[in-house]
């Protein structure tokens, strides 16, 4: 039987997953879909309001895509109407209000998965694999680097959270994902160095992040939100064993060699290209998850141990020292 979805939200990131369930997941059906821009919505399937959507007695399932201030809302909604929710991350930008949002979750029993579509890519896929087959041995060191190839907009920028929580909070969840393992500790050093709208919204843009693990292995993230060349996407995982990456996706592999040097194709040009596969897998992993009632791959707590980190990054950065997990979680 189809599960039934409603769509909170037809931006971006909205419109990949309603194209990916029309298109691709039949076993699935959109019921509704919900945008505050109405003359942005398709006009093929059935508009309402929000209220409306979630209250309607056909969803099973609601999609929320939506502005982050108000994920926590709408989930609870969700979860009080007996909805199962796919969200994109993060949840909120305030750890209390994730604990708050979580248990109405868990007191109404709905699944909620968060969209850290990353761990769906069949690159970083293979990667956790190998991990967990113990072909890396015991994992020592990872290395992540993650840069855009241009800023957001200043708007964007000013309701984000920052660039700890908007952009490497992917980052934090990737690493706890291919480790296995908690973190413990965070420093965090970045700076403002492209100018422009970063410095307008008063965030930062380069970023070198430290995880300690509570094995005390350890993480390098590192982030731009501009590389003139593309997007910027790589993971290397060291163990005792050996060592396996994953290098950038490119639109094609040829490399030219002539006498001046050697050229190749750049990278993908950003997360829309590069993670169009993911996004899909994600997104059938939920509905199967839902269909087979079982645990959904990446829940809430995921988002909030994300969010943890996050928020340890901000405080390392502000005070200049390293900042313990526990001291934020609590």
């Amino acid at each position: 039987m189809q599960l039934k979805i409603g769509i909170i939200g037809l931006g971006r990131i909205g419109r990949i997953h309603y194209n990916h369930i029309r298109q691709q997941l039949p076993e699935a059906e959109i019921v509704m879909v919900s945008d505050v821009n109405k003359n942005e919505l398709p006009s093929d399937v059935q508009q309402g309001e929000v209220d409306e959507l979630i209250g309607h007695p056909a969803i099973d399932a609601v999609v929320i895509c939506s502005p982050t201030d108000t994920h926590a809302q709408y989930v609870e909604q969700c979860a009080r109407a007996g909805k199962h929710v796919f969200c994109e991350k993060p949840l909120d930008l305030s750890l209390a209000r994730i604990r708050e949002t979580l248990r109405v979750v868990h007191r109404h029993n709905i699944q909620l998965m968060l969209g850290f579509n990353r761990r769906f890519d069949a690159n970083f896929m293979k990667l956790k694999a190998l991990v967990d087959a113990g072909k890396i041995g015991d994992v020592q060191l990872v290395k992540i680097t993650s840069r855009d190839p241009a800023p957001p907009s200043v708007d964007y920028l000013m309701r984000s959270g920052g660039l700890f929580l908007d952009m490497t909070i992917h980052d934090f969840d990737m690493a706890r994902y291919v480790m296995g393992k908690e973190v413990k500790e965070v420093y965090a050093t970045a700076s403002v160095l492209t100018g422009g709208a970063v410095a307008e919204a008063g965030d930062i843009d380069t970023a070198v992040v430290t995880l300690k693990f509570e094995d005390d292995s350890i993480a390098v993230i590192d982030n731009s939100r501009k590389a003139v060349y593309g997007y910027d996407q790589r993971v290397e995982v060291f163990g005792s064993k050996g060592m396996a990456n994953v290098e950038n996706n490119k639109p094609d592999s040829h490399v030219y060699y002539h006498e001046d040097g050697v050229e190749s194709a750049l990278p993908l040009h950003f997360f829309m290209e590069r993670y169009t596969g993911s996004y899909l897998t994600e997104m059938r992993a939920f509905i199967q998850a839902v269909q087979a009632k079982q645990r959904v791959p990446v829940g809430g707590t995921d988002g909030l141990k994300a969010a943890m980190i996050a928020v340890a990054a901000q405080r390392s950065f502000s005070e200049n020292v390293p900042v313990r997990v526990e001291a934020v979680a609590s």
